[in-house]
């Protein structure tokens, strides 16, 4: 007689976990992976100052002040305290009350770079062969940059709106997360859905996009728990005139894992799905 033991629920659910995400894993450890991560990086290091001086333009430009108090309040909540201090303290030497017309082309020049690996990457996860053209890309690349760029100085706008952000600090970081996680679920929502070369089902990249969202809320805060550690090792290595890129680069390449982590991810769960026709997604 053959005695049947049931594995207990929980090691039944780890173990369907671990399965679900051993091909994500698969996947990150690919050389092409890691190709278009540091790209995506050096992009980000090329456009992240040029990016800053433009808002902080247009922020001065409105006649809402608390607006450029927030901006530096992100910066604050963002990079840890020695690095925060020097992007405040160098943004405010660099702008001016007339806006950064230079800056803002660097800005449009740079950033459409973010995207161009970013499109690539996320056709080879989504399976598709035949990227666009780069003039397509570039136009592409355009309106991503505006539009990011927009729901960026959207939030900071809804953050000095709000009363509480004048008040003390724990409600300033209350009313910024507010405004600050829900524009980053919606830009990555809109990355998911327009860049890939094909039609994305929205109702597959809704989670994906809530859940990478709220994972990069996650990477920051252990990025600021281990900056003391890394700072030193950084300042040994780098020294002190290249540390700071050299940490925008390492914080950019660890957020451009999770985002194609999160692309890998929903495509797969879209074949899947399509193998299971019981199992409709919307479109």
């Amino acid at each position: 007689m053959r005695v049947i033991i049931e594995k207990p629920e929980l090691e039944t659910f780890v173990e369907n976990r671990v399965r679900g995400f051993s091909p994500t894993v698969r996947y990150l450890s690919q050389t092409e992976v890691h190709v278009y991560a540091l790209a995506i990086a050096a992009s980000v290091l090329l456009s992240f100052y040029p990016f800053l001086i433009v808002m902080m333009s247009v922020l001065r430009e409105l006649p809402l002040r608390s607006a450029e108090l927030a901006l530096t309040y992100a910066l604050r909540d963002y990079f840890p305290g020695e690095l925060a201090g020097r992007l405040v303290k160098n943004l405010t030497k660099m702008t001016h009350t007339r806006f950064q017309i230079t800056s803002l082309l660097l800005l449009l020049f740079t950033a459409n770079g973010i995207f161009e690996p970013l499109e690539v990457a996320l056709n080879r996860a989504w399976g598709v062969t035949k990227n666009r053209s780069y003039f397509h890309n570039q136009i592409l690349s355009l309106f991503m940059v505006l539009m990011c760029g927009g729901l960026a100085l959207g939030s900071m706008v809804l953050t000095a709106l709000n009363p509480e952000f004048l008040q003390g600090d724990l409600l300033k970081m209350f009313a910024y997360k507010v405004a600050a996680i829900p524009i980053t679920i919606l830009a990555l929502f809109l990355v998911y859905w327009i860049l890939p070369n094909r039609r994305v089902p929205v109702a597959r990249v809704i989670p994906v996009a809530v859940a990478v969202g709220l994972g990069m809320e996650v990477l920051k805060y252990a990025f600021l728990w281990a900056w003391p550690k890394l700072n030193q090792k950084l300042s040994n290595e780098y020294g002190d005139i290249f540390k700071y890129s050299v940490s925008v680069i390492l914080f950019s390449m660890l957020t451009s894992f999770l985002v194609l982590a999160g692309a890998e991810w929903s495509a797969r769960q879209q074949v899947q799905s399509e193998a299971s026709p019981d199992r409709p997604i919307l479109s």
